[in-house]
C-alpha cells in the first residue's frame, strides 16, 4: 500500500508545485490581514470538489477583525466509510511582510533550481499544499477510508493566532470527539517531528519621572535614566541568570536550549511623529517591551517573579524610582509525549521515506499548537512539514520541491496509519 501511495504522490509533483505557487500568489500579509477570504475560498472550493464538507468561520471580534480585514478561516471535513479516528491537518494562511532584499517577485511563486520561491513558500503555504495533496492522494486510493479527514486553513498565526486556531479551538474544532490527531505543517525541516514549543511571556515596563525644562533637568526626574538603570540590572543580573538555565527539551537551534529574553522595543520622552526640532523637556515616561521565552522546567510565577523582584530591588535602591508592569501575553510551554500516536506514526514514516530515523525537536518560538493544547485540550498534536526553519520570514524565502514531495508522502502514510489504528 505504501509504495502505491508514494507513487501516486510522485505523479502529483507538478500539481503540488502549482498549488504551492497559487497559494503564494495570494498576498495574505499580516498585519493587516490581506486577502484572507480569497485564500480560504481557494482551499475550500478545492476540497469541496473532492467531497469535503466546507465551513467558513470568521473570527468575529478578534484582534484585527473588521469588515475590511475579516478573519476568515476554512475547515474542510470528509467522513470515511466506517467509524474511526479523525486526522486533522492545520495550516496558517497568513504571511509576514515582504521586507527588503528580494531578488525575485515575492508573490509570483517563481520556480527555479528545484525550489519554489515566495513569501510564505516555506512558512507555510508549501506545508498547506503538501497536506492537501497528501489527503487527496490518500482518498483517491482509499475512498472508503475509516474515520474522518480534515484540512483547515486558519489566520493570524503570525500575530498570535487568536482570530484563527484559538477562535476555532474555543468552539470545539480542535477537541475530542470531533478530532483525535492534529498535524501542523510548520517548516521545522522535513526529517523532524516538532513536539511543541517553549513558553512565552511578554510584558511592558514603564518607568515614571517628572517633566521639566531640559536646561534645568535637576528640577525634573528623567524616566529614561530610570529605565537605563533597569537595563543595567538586566545586563548585570538577569541575563547571566537566564543563560545558566538549561533544558532537557530538544529545542532547536542549540542557542534556544536556555532561557532567553529579548528587548522588543523602547520608547521614552518625545514621540517620533513630528518634523522639526524636539522641544527641551525632561522625559516623564519611558517604556520597554520584553519578550521572555521560557522552558518547561520553569513556572510562570518564576518567570514573572524574576522581573518583579529586580524592579522591586531598584525601587528600594534608587531614589524616586517608580514603575508599572503590564503583562501583554503569556503562553506556557507545551511538549507532546514521544509515545503519542501521532508522534510515532510520523516518526515511522519519516524513516520509511527518508531512510533515516526522525529527529525530535522543540520550536524556540510558539505556533498554533499552543491553542490546540490550551483551548482544545487535545495533546496528540505535533508540527511536521516541509521547509527549512531558518528561511522563514527571510528575503528569497523558498521551499524545496523534493521536500514538498517527501513531506506529502510522510503525511499521507501517517494519516493512513492513524485512521486504521496501525501505528507501531
Amino acid at each position: 500500500m505504501r509504495d502505491a501511495l508514494f507513487a501516486r504522490i510522485d505523479a502529483k509533483t507538478d500539481e503540488l508545485v502549482e498549488l504551492t505557487r497559487t497559494l503564494i500568489q495570494i498576498p495574505t500579509i499580516n498585519p493587516p490581514g490581506e486577502d484572507y477570504e480569497d485564500c480560504a475560498r481557494l482551499i475550500g472550493e478545492r476540497m469541496r470538489a473532492r467531497g469535503f464538507e466546507i465551513t467558513y468561520v470568521r473570527g468575529d471580534g478578534t484582534p484585527g477583525d473588521s469588515d475590511r480585514y475579516p478573519r476568515v478561516n476554512v475547515v474542510a471535513r470528509r467522513e470515511g466509510g466506517s467509524p474511526g479516528a479523525c486526522v486533522h491537518f492545520n495550516g496558517h494562511t497568513d504571511v509576514v511582510e515582504v521586507g527588503k532584499g528580494w531578488t525575485v517577485d515575492p508573490f509570483a511563486g517563481v520556480v527555479k533550481d528545484g525550489k519554489v520561491f515566495g513569501r510564505g513558500a516555506c512558512d507555510m503555504k508549501g506545508g498547506i499544499a503538501a497536506s492537501i495533496i497528501a489527503v487527496e492522494a490518500l482518498i483517491e486510493m482509499h475512498p472508503d477510508f475509516p474515520g474522518a479527514l480534515e484540512i483547515s486553513g486558519t489566520v493570524d498565526e503570525e500575530t498570535g493566532g487568536y482570530g484563527g486556531v484559538a477562535y476555532l479551538a474555543r468552539q470545539g474544532y480542535f477537541s475530542k470527539p470531533r478530532v483525535d490527531h492534529v498535524i501542523i505543517p510548520e517548516p521545522l525541516n522535513v526529517d523532524r517531528v516538532c513536539l511543541g514549543h517553549r513558553g512565552v511571556w511578554w510584558a511592558q515596563i514603564e518607568t515614571h519621572g517628572r517633566i521639566a525644562h531640559g536646561s534645568m533637568p535637576f528640577l525634573g526626574d528623567n524616566a529614561i535614566r530610570h529605565m537605563a538603570a533597569v537595563l543595567e540590572r538586566f545586563e548585570d543580573d538577569l541575563y547571566p541568570h537566564l543563560a545558566s538555565k538549561r533544558t532537557d527539551m530538544p529545542v532547536a537551534p542549540e542557542g534556544a536550549r536556555q532561557s532567553t529574553m529579548n528587548i522588543n522595543s523602547i520608547h521614552g520622552g518625545l514621540g517620533e511623529d513630528f518634523d522639526g526640532w524636539p522641544s527641551a523637556v525632561v522625559a516623564d515616561s519611558c517604556r520597554v517591551v520584553v519578550d521572555r521565552r521560557y522552558l518547561i522546567e520553569e513556572s510562570y510565577d518564576e518567570v514573572k517573579g524574576e522581573v518583579v523582584d529586580l524592579l522591586e530591588r531598584l525601587k528600594r535602591d534608587r531614589k524616586n524610582f517608580r514603575y508599572d508592569l503590564k503583562e501583554l501575553w503569556s503562553v506556557p510551554p507545551t511538549m507532546t509525549d514521544k509515545d503519542a500516536a501521532v508522534v510515532r506514526a510520523v516518526a515511522a514514516e519519516i524513516e520509511a521515506v527518508l531512510g533515516k530515523p526522525a529527529d525530535y525537536v522543540i520550536s524556540p518560538g510558539t505556533y498554533d499548537q499552543k491553542h490546540v493544547a490550551r483551548f482544545g485540550h487535545l495533546h496528540d498534536c505535533i508540527a511536521y512539514g516541509p521547509g527549512i526553519l531558518d528561511l522563514a520570514h527571510q528575503p528569497d524565502e523558498y521551499v524545496g520541491i523534493d521536500d514538498l514531495v517527501a513531506s506529502a508522502k510522510v503525511m499521507a502514510a501517517s494519516a493512513w496509519s492513524l485512521l486504521t489504528g496501525q501505528v507501531a
